[in-house]
């Protein structure tokens, strides 16, 4: 292991900005990433994973470890469940493909989401009407101060809407090494619930779909809506999407009326922030290298030498300019940095 100084991020962030990090190490399993961790005590560290969920504004004064440890395995088979640990540093997508190709159902739902399985909890990530929380066992995690390992339980990550324990009061102190997984052997629970995959599947006159056609569906919606960030810098959806209490809601709809929108609860709404976005004038924008997807207003993009700043300045406006015109506060899901 060698830690490399002024070290290049743009091949490790998915909007590809160029900011540099103080220092640079990539750790391949937990035992490097505990010596790492303890012969670095008290040093200003920052944990990087696939990049896929955070916008660089400026330099990284700190050592970045890139966590890389790779692995996954069928752990526990029984009643129709299976157990699948992954390790942190495994893609996601490719994960998904894995439990796929073995007729595991639970994340099809998930597919084509960039990033890697470390980070997956942190924030809770979801899509098509599935979250990590549906499935998810454990997760371990190695105590930075200490360099213990600490099994956690569901109940014990506090999950919530783009969230849970490690986005909150835990921030910064633990490091996740693997997630474990109980998904379906069989009598998979196929969720079309979304629109968009009840209607993708009937183009393709599929009846009854199986985990694959889901996935398929998914990831077909995905690539005609998301830019791949291989060859335009995002970071998917920029933006949360919105709970708005019933009563703002009703007011808004009373002027649009054909604004798509999810019950969440008797008295909260949730209104998709990509529509709000598009209202406000902004899908398709483009600002220098700083825009606004043509096909999804949730994602903003990087042309190809915009800064972190400019982006960040970007998203502000667009949170501007909806407040403004709609009285609601969209906040981003991504990590500025």
């Amino acid at each position: 292991m060698q830690i490399s100084t002024n070290f290049n991020l743009k091949d490790y962030n998915t909007f590809g900005i160029a900011a540099h990090a103080k220092e640079f190490i990539s750790v391949k399993t937990t035992e490097e990433l505990a010596t790492v961790l303890a012969e670095n005590k008290g040093r200003k560290l920052f944990i990087l994973g696939g990049g896929s969920n955070m916008l660089l504004t400026q330099d990284v004064d700190a050592l970045v470890i890139h966590i890389n440890i790779k692995g996954k395995q069928i752990t526990e088979q029984q009643n129709g469940y299976a157990h699948v640990k992954a390790m942190a540093g495994e893609n996601w997508h490719e994960f998904v493909l894995f439990c796929i190709e073995n007729n595991l159902g639970g994340l099809e739902n998930l597919s084509l989401i960039p990033g890697n399985v470390g980070t997956t909890p942190i924030q809770n990530i979801g899509a098509y009407g599935t979250e990590i929380k549906d499935t998810f066992v454990s997760c371990e995690a190695m105590d930075i101060a200490t360099q213990e390992i600490k099994t956690f339980t569901k109940e014990e990550c506090e999950f919530a809407y783009r969230e849970s324990i490690f986005k909150g009061r835990l921030k910064g102190k633990y490091i996740i090494t693997s997630v474990t997984f109980r998904l379906t052997e069989r009598d998979h629970k196929i969720n079309t619930a979304y629109g968009d995959i009840t209607d993708k599947l009937i183009d393709k006159g599929i009846i009854v779909p199986t985990i694959k056609d889901v996935s398929d569906a998914v990831i077909a919606i995905r690539q005609s809506k998301l830019p791949d960030p291989k060859e335009l810098g995002n970071s998917g959806s920029f933006f949360k999407n919105p709970i708005v209490p019933k009563a703002l809601f009703e007011k808004i709809q009373a002027q649009h009326p054909l604004m798509p929108y999810y019950v969440v609860s008797e008295t909260e709404v949730k209104v998709p922030a990509g529509w709000l976005i598009e209202q406000s004038g902004f899908k398709g924008k483009r600002f220098g290298d700083a825009g606004v997807h043509t096909k999804q207003a949730l994602v903003i993009v990087n042309y190809g030498n915009a800064t972190g700043r400019e982006l960040l300045d970007l998203s502000k406006k667009i949170q501007e300019t909806v407040l403004e015109k709609f009285g609601i506060q969209i906040e981003a899901e991504v990590n500025i940095i």
